[in-house]
């Protein structure tokens, strides 16, 4: 963990967050979404590496009528879509 007083995930009492979250940022350039999470490909924790760290976002809650999934579909598909139809969202470039 780093300390990281004012950010979004810190605590006021404790203000350190999760590596990884912090790395993740630097890669996608801003903070992350309260629906996002940061995945260790290789499953070690403390492996913070750019190349091992891949962008998650939890899916559509249970239960949603379909035309709330098309709403919530299309809005995830504007918030990641960089022309590159197909790709995933993990931090390795060049892939």
């Amino acid at each position: 963990m780093r300390r990281s007083p004012g950010h979004p995930r810190a605590r006021e009492k404790s203000p350190y967050v999760f590596e990884h979250i912090l790395v993740m940022e630097q890669i996608v350039g801003r903070h992350l979404e309260r629906d996002e999470s940061v995945h260790h490909l290789n499953g070690v924790k403390d492996d913070n590496r750019p190349e091992n760290l891949e962008l998650w976002v939890r899916p559509q809650p249970s239960g949603i009528r379909a035309a709330d999934a098309v709403v919530w579909a299309r809005e995830i598909l504007a918030r990641y879509d960089d022309g590159a139809s197909g790709s995933s969202n993990n931090a390795q470039a060049g892939d």
